[in-house]
């Protein structure tokens, strides 16, 4: 199976402008092509997740990315998906949030001379003078087309700001910058971006004529994988410091069993035959597809040693025994305590399992809170300082999230 097909069958590719050429370019190792990533944050999250192993396939297979931070694109915004403005960032933020990528993304592609590349739109998109922008570029742009756009219809009735709406004309830019400066002739993003990216695809044409090569491809589930970005505690990040490996693992063993195949299937690299034979499994052996999922993301992430430790952590908690050394931790300061004492309340928002005193309160009256395996029974039950010495304790919220908690 080419690479094309297997991209279909594992369930990536919604929507394409030119399927026939592009198939050929992709199974060929031709195409060049660029996929976008906002540095909103110092690290990538889950919901980059798709691209990112979109872009170790295809480079695989021959073919040329380019990761294109979108450092000028965030000084405005994009309007998809949200119902209010996007907050600014400064220059030296967006520049740092752009390095954090860069070394994350080593984790998935080559970059290198004839490899994949790196770049940033504020390089061009910072430099262009408004004016002869508007009469060069968004005289091909038609008000009354953009309004249609999905990304613009969402936020009409909750207010559009002028700074948002030159959002489309801008990404589309990108596109025909980076065809006529880096040979780039297709661009793959979600189905969010689908009339930003159609946008750039007919700029080219209309500035360099209908046999510009200039192709686009959607993504079937990047609005799946934004939301798998988001958990309780909130984004589920790729940098350790924000998520530790053993809470990544943990993210994906306790996916829903609707979903556990899907994402085998679009995120790993897994033969499609051994998983077209998970697709019959059912009852428990679902556990044993989380087990799957969870060692081979947290494996791409953070490599084969972090993942065997979380998956041994794991099945040690569950089975009642095992280490707790490889799990979340917080580390307690000896003014955390009141004479020698904590509050359950006080433990659980000093370790970020509840954001709130209300929401420990009501998770403890619910019967939700466990310590060194004992259900705590009131929220007035307090714990000692002598309790946390060495390895300390271990919390247990609801059936699946573990934290250990200690002092030195």
């Amino acid at each position: 199976m080419q690479i094309y097909e297997e991209l279909k069958a594992r369930g990536l590719i919604a929507q394409v402008t030119d399927e026939e050429e592009i198939r050929t370019l992709v199974n060929n190792g031709k195409a060049v092509f660029y996929i976008g990533f906002d540095p909103t944050a110092d690290s990538l999250h889950v919901g980059h997740f798709m691209a990112l192993c979109l872009m170790k396939r295809l480079q695989m297979a021959g073919n040329r990315p380019i990761a294109l931070i979108g450092g000028g694109t965030a000084m405005i915004g994009d309007p998809s998906g949200r119902t209010d403005m996007r907050s600014m960032m400064t220059r030296e933020t967006i520049q740092h949030n752009c390095d954090c990528f860069k070394k994350q993304m080593e984790r998935f592609i080559e970059f290198g001379e004839g490899k994949a590349m790196m770049v940033n739109n504020a390089d061009w998109l910072l430099n262009l003078n408004y004016v002869d922008f508007i009469r060069d570029i968004g005289a091909c742009f038609s008000v009354n087309n953009m309004l249609r756009a999905e990304c613009f219809k969402q936020r009409m009735e909750k207010g559009l700001s002028f700074l948002e709406f030159n959002y489309m004309p801008m990404q589309s830019y990108d596109f025909y910058y980076l065809y006529q400066h880096y040979g780039c002739n297709m661009q793959f993003g979600g189905n969010d971006q689908w009339s930003n990216m159609l946008g750039g695809t007919e700029l080219i044409r209309r500035k360099l004529g209908k046999d510009a090569h200039a192709m686009t491809i959607t993504l079937l589930l990047t609005s799946e994988g934004k939301k798998m970005g988001k958990t309780a505690k909130g984004a589920v990040w790729l940098d350790p410091n924000k998520t530790p490996p053993y809470e990544f693992y943990q993210y994906w063993r306790n996916i829903e069993d609707a979903d556990v195949l899907k994402c085998i299937r679009m995120l790993t690299f897994l033969p499609l035959e051994q998983i077209d034979e998970m697709d019959k499994w059912e009852g428990s052996q679902l556990n044993q597809a989380k087990e799957i999922l969870a060692y081979e993301l947290t494996k791409l992430v953070h490599g084969e040693e972090e993942a065997a430790k979380a998956q041994e952590t794991a099945r040690g908690l569950f089975s009642g025994g095992g280490s707790a050394a490889n799990m979340p931790a917080t580390e307690l300061t000896a003014d955390q305590f009141e004479n020698g004492k904590i509050g359950a309340i006080s433990l659980l928002v000093a370790c970020g399992l509840c954001p709130s005193n209300g929401e420990a309160r009501r998770l403890i009256q619910q019967g939700g809170v466990a310590v060194n395996e004992k259900k705590v029974a009131s929220i007035d039950v307090t714990f000692d300082q002598a309790d946390f010495q060495g390895e300390g304790v271990v919390i247990k919220k609801g059936k699946k999230v573990f934290h250990r908690a200690y002092v030195k």
